[in-house]
């Protein structure tokens, strides 16, 4: 890897991570599309995938006696089977359709989170479901399944200490299923994901520690929309390299 590549891909986790730390969220919706621009989806989506993990226990640790199981329970059953189907399209397609499509999600989550565009009212469990399927199939094809979960949950939990701690509970349960089905399909055995995971390490660690520093000084609306504009920015880099 080229070392001005290596110090970009260093400065995205770092504010990825950041903004996991801000919000108990987002990290792979920044990470995986900015790095898809650098290097490879095949390898970037496996690197979030064991980083994110990391992130999910560390947080987990601080925040579990709040996590809503009964939430998480519900969620999955369909999200085990829509992580095996993602997996399988991120190997057997090629990656501009994978790209498009990633660049497509991302702008309209972005675009829903930069203009607010969400109801109050809280949604019926049965929407678990299909949340569930599409959350699954998003994070074993991008790695970044966060979207539909955080869609729903939102919807179902109010309290700000429960919602998060629930996001950490749900990302670290679903990400040990994603890291068992990524090792049966040769994902995980890439040499440079040896070295690549460790040297993330630091960069994960310093972004949750800032970002649970300016935690306090955003509320919520200012934080999602904050996020809405770079996932904006972020959705229309791809697509610009889909079809350059």
């Amino acid at each position: 890897m080229p070392v001005e590549t290596a110090l970009l891909a260093a400065l995205v986790l770092l504010f990825a991570y950041l903004i996991r730390g801000i919000s108990g969220f987002g990290s792979g919706l920044i990470a995986v599309p900015l790095l898809a621009l650098l290097l490879p989806l095949t390898f970037v989506v496996p690197l979030i995938l064991l980083t994110d993990f990391v992130a999910s226990a560390i947080l987990g640790q601080s925040t579990r006696r709040h996590i809503r199981w009964s939430e998480i329970r519900i969620l999955l059953p369909t999200s085990a089977l829509g992580v095996i189907v993602g997996a399988t399209l991120l190997v057997g397609l090629p990656e501009r359709p994978l790209l498009v499509a990633l660049g497509v999600f991302v702008l309209v989550f972005g675009l829903r989170n930069a203009l607010n565009l969400h109801s109050e009212r809280p949604i019926a469990r049965g929407w678990a479901l299909p949340a569930g399927l599409v959350g699954g199939t998003v994070s074993g094809l991008f790695g970044t399944g966060g979207p539909p979960y955080v869609i729903y949950l939102s919807h179902r939990i109010r309290d700000k200490s429960e919602l998060r701690a629930t996001f950490s509970g749900l990302f670290l349960i679903e990400g040990g299923l994603r890291v068992a089905v990524f090792l049966l399909a040769g994902l995980l055995w890439q040499p440079l994901l040896m070295w690549a995971v460790p040297a993330s390490l630091p960069l994960l660690a310093a972004g949750l520690y800032l970002g649970n520093r300016v935690h306090l000084g955003l509320t919520p609306t200012q934080m999602v929309r904050i996020i809405g504009v770079l996932l904006l920015v972020s959705g229309t880099s791809l697509l610009w390299k889909a079809w350059s």
